[in-house]
């Protein structure tokens, strides 16, 4: 591979500082070329580290200006300095002051990392190692400052100034246009979590009053016109802040916190203390330029993003390799939030869905790595679906482990103990094993070890003894780097049904009151005893433990679950079971065909759901109905996947399920006609989303009456909600009216630019022959920009994402093109082109022909030259380069 040997960095050489950076002085005269940074900084010496050692400071792409010890010149001979880091081969034994000077080119900066510009608004993203983009420094998560900064700018190119902590001081520089703000945070933070602002921005907030009855500022900054899209952000950054008060005893610690939407952004957010910068993404929305989706996204993410300031920022983490500690503890909490402001039963359902698409397939790939890794090239390669979903599902699982009562005091120790620290998993597990007294050492594995377990439950009725017995094994298959498995600490939360409806009683030692068996071995076996007829188990309710679970029950035992388990989560799972089976026979060809009449009683059994659930609760009806996709009908097929076989089986069950269904279909559509203002709220999401997706399916059934339904409801719309999935049904109907639809769309928003990316990302999910010269045409548009990660993940990201048989054609034309794009991000923004090279993570598991092409496109790239560590690190570990 043409790269430079990448540095290997491994959890088991961690040693901390030789330095601790007390205070850091900021100093930043902004300019769009040349903006000009004095950072002081208290260095002392370490007690941990080693005495007398030279002080080594991070650098990245960084022009000297100066470097003062104390405020005088160093003798040459004492400093070393190149744009990637600066050496103080004698720093003083006592405490001292290290003034450095560095000039950036923030137009310039096209990685995003850093000081950079966004659409004129000066902006920063320091995580992981980006502040070192600004200034020299210890750029470590374990070395926390106290930080004062003072911003300085042209008034009128940028009269809002805004910094991490509370603003102390501000005014005029006499005798010029510019004008300064000195804000100073009272927290030591890590340097990642270090942030600035300064543009001509529009502001909507209020006055917030904390549960201890301080007054804290909010607001929510974003480019001027456009503060009415900015009113819901605001709203889910305060029920946010109520939520953690409630349930986890949080309180906020500033006297402000701030929101600034850009839209240049390489990740969804940032949680720098007191100044969180977001995606616009993730900020803006209106009925007319926002789906329901979007509003769910907003308030999910800055959900997410406030409660870092106590599960991030108030406790950090000591190493990257402890990323799951702040992330998927995190993401506990946001899935939380967002299960109670919405329906919990169809939020669980949507969190493992994406953990299924996302993380399973991490796990079966050349990708996959423990939650905490124990290794690894580039650390941004590792903000991944493991780290933040699976790490978030070991959280639930500890609290199921334990029981709600010894979790939340070992939450409230973890707070106690950690406040102020850089923390590690140990840390956490600790504070609980000390609330509960229980022993987490075994439980301890799922963050070391990769992979997804593999459990197996086989059941018997004995008629005579009126006992019943499941037999559970589990195994976790090999991944790279780790051959050998362990069996891991699983909480299985399971019931018994009756066929008739109703639960069963659990007379079985080994369950607890709770209905939850706690398997630790390889094995288990429970007897059930007492039972006058033969039940149907449910496993895993609520999908207590992140597995794949072979059940051997028929597929009338999972109807049955279907009609009358108590656990929403695995009646929705019994339908996808009897789903995925029936798909995956027929895309893979490996068993008998079931033929139409099974997907037919499979139409009839999600018909007598639909009765039952699609007035009562129409969000879970529309989760019931929406049938595995193409990449969950892939990963069980598991090797040799013909993504147009898959296709052919995925299109054949929606139609015959759609045909099945269509009455109650249409009833559907009329009985949840849009009538009065939209409103985002639950109720009117779960209306939208069941009468979307009977649209869905019917234009599956009859794709004329499906065109005609579609065009109707564009027409009528009154919401980008309705008028985005009509115009989604009729994207998959090749002809005219479609062209035509995406022609009007496309100037009815030009715009705005995050409304003209649900067009590409649409346009590019096509799965047909000719999408690949669309996505090629459509760079050429004027809404699409190479330098933007919005455009690039709505228009490549979609192709090569969202649609299979086009990314994975037989030609290897896809990969070609992706291999290209690859290439063409990897000097200007190298993230971007690592996140994209991941979808090539199952290639492998395609057959043999679509095998050869992938190799050969990622060996293409491995052997491009001057690759970024990045990308460097994607390619090598796909292929299996050491």
């Amino acid at each position: 591979m043409r790269t430079d040997t990448p540095i290997v960095t491994r959890l088991a050489d961690y040693r901390p500082s030789d330095y601790l950076a007390e205070t850091i002085a900021l100093d930043i005269l902004l300019h769009p070329t040349s903006t000009r940074v004095t950072a002081e900084t208290l260095f002392r010496a370490n007690p941990e580290g080693r005495a007398g050692a030279p002080l080594m400071l991070d650098g990245d792409e960084l022009t000297l200006r100066a470097v003062l010890l104390d405020g005088q010149a160093l003798p040459p001979e004492t400093v070393e300095a190149t744009p990637q880091g600066l050496i103080l081969h004698r720093p003083p034994a006592r405490p001292f002051r290290l003034t450095v000077v560095t000039e950036l080119d923030p137009d310039a900066n096209t990685k995003l990392m850093g000081l950079y510009r966004s659409s004129g608004i000066y902006c920063t993203q320091c995580e992981a190692d980006g502040f070192r983009r600004i200034t020299y420094a210890l750029d470590r998560p374990d070395v926390m400052s106290v930080y004062t900064t003072r911003i300085e700018a042209e008034a009128e190119e940028a009269p809002t100034l805004l910094g991490n902590g509370n603003l102390v001081e501000a005014g005029r520089v006499e005798g010029t246009g510019r004008h300064y703000a000195v804000w100073h945070d009272p927290f030591p933070k890590p340097g990642y979590l270090f942030a600035i602002v300064g543009g001509r921005l529009g502001r909507v907030g209020k006055s917030y009053v904390t549960s201890s009855g301080r007054q804290v500022e909010i607001a929510v900054h974003v480019e001027p016109g456009k503060e009415g899209r900015a009113e819901y952000a605001l709203d889910a950054l305060e029920r946010s802040m109520r939520w953690d008060e409630r349930v986890f005893g949080r309180e906020y610690d500033l006297d402000v916190f701030n929101i600034v939407a850009v839209s240049d952004f390489n990740m969804g957010a940032m949680e720098n203390k007191g100044l969180n910068i977001f995606n616009d993404k993730y900020v803006l929305a209106s009925p007319d330029t926002a789906t329901d989706a979007d509003y769910a996204n907003i308030e999910a993410v800055i959900a997410h993003e406030y409660f870092h300031n106590w599960t991030g920022n108030r406790i950090t983490c000591r190493d990257w390799f402890q990323l799951c500690l702040k992330e998927g503890l995190t993401v506990f909490r946001d899935q939380e939030f967002s299960s109670d402001q919405r329906s919990r039963a169809v939020h669980r359902i949507g969190e493992v869905r994406t953990l299924r698409a996302r993380q399973f397939s991490e796990d079966a790939g050349p990708l996959a790595h423990p939650v905490r890794p124990s290794q690894y090239r580039e650390i941004n390669n590792f903000y991944t679906a493991t780290v933040y979903e699976k790490g978030a599902e070991i959280v639930r699982m500890l609290r199921t482990l334990l029981g709600e009562a010894d979790f939340t005091a070992g939450m409230a120790r973890y707070f106690e103990t950690c406040d102020g620290t850089a923390a590690t998993v140990e840390d956490f597990l600790s504070a609980f094993a000390a609330a509960s007294g229980r022993d987490l050492s075994a439980f301890a594995k799922w963050y070391d070890q990769a992979g997804t377990p593999a459990v197996s439950a086989k059941a018997a009725y004995d008629e005579a003894a009126r006992s019943f017995r499941l037999d559970l094994t589990q195994a976790t298959p090999p991944t790279p780097g780790q051959e050998e498995k362990e069996p891991l600490v699983l909480p299985i939360a399971l019931g018994l049904v009756s066929a008739a409806g109703g639960e069963l009683p659990l007379a079985c030692e080994e369950v607890r009151p709770d209905g939850v068996h706690v398997m630790a071995g390889e094995s288990a076996t429970l007897v059930f005893r007492d039972l006058d007829e033969r039940p149907v188990p449910s496993l895993f309710r609520n999908f207590s433990a992140p597995v794949k679970l072979t059940l051997a029950l028929s597929d009338e035992d999972m109807l049955v679950l279907l009609r009358h388990d108590r656990d929403p989560f695995n009646r929705w799972q019994a339908a996808q079971t009897v789903a995925l089976r029936l798909l995956a026979a027929r895309a893979s060809r490996r068993a008998a065909d079931p033929g139409p009449a099974a997907l037919e009683r499979l139409g009839e059994a999600l018909d007598a759901a639909l009765a039952r659930d699609a007035e009562s609760d129409p969000a879970f009806a529309a989760a019931l109905i929406a049938l595995p996709g193409e990449a969950e009908i892939a990963q069980e097929i598991g090797q040799e996947i013909d993504p147009d076989a898959v296709r052919a089986a995925f299109v054949e069950a929606r139609r015959t399920v759609g045909r099945t269904l269509a009455p109650r279909l249409a009833d559907i559509r009329r009985a949840t006609e849009e009538a009065g203002p939209y409103s985002p709220d639950a109720t009117g999401a779960g209306r939208r989303s069941l009468r979307n997706m009977a649209l869905d399916l019917l234009a599956q059934a009859d794709p004329e009456t499906g065109r005609e339904e579609a065009r109707r409801q564009i027409a009528q719309a009154t919401n980008m909600t309705d008028r985005l999935a009509g115009l989604a049904v009729l994207a998959q109907i090749p002809g005219p009216d479609r062209e035509d639809a995406f022609r009007a769309f496309a100037e009815r928003y030009a715009e705005e630019p995050l409304v003209l990316d649900k067009w590409l990302g649409l346009q590019a999910a096509i799965p047909e022959s000719g999408t690949l010269e669309r996505v090629r045409a459509l760079m050429g548009h004027p809404a699409f920009a190479m330098s933007n990660p919005n455009r690039v993940r709505a228009l490549i990201g979609s192709f090569v994402l969202a649609n299979p048989t086009q990314f994975h054609r037989p030609d290897g034309a896809g990969y070609r093109f992706l291999a290209g794009q690859v290439l063409a991000l990897n000097g200007s923004n190298p993230q971007v082109a690592a996140r994209l090279l991941t979808a090539f993570s199952t290639w492998r598991r395609m057959e043999p022909g679509r095998r050869r092409e992938a190799e050969a496109a990622l060996a293409a790239i491995a052997d491009a030259p001057g690759l970024s560590r990045d990308v460097a690190d994607i390619v090598a570990r796909s292929l299996a380069i050491a």
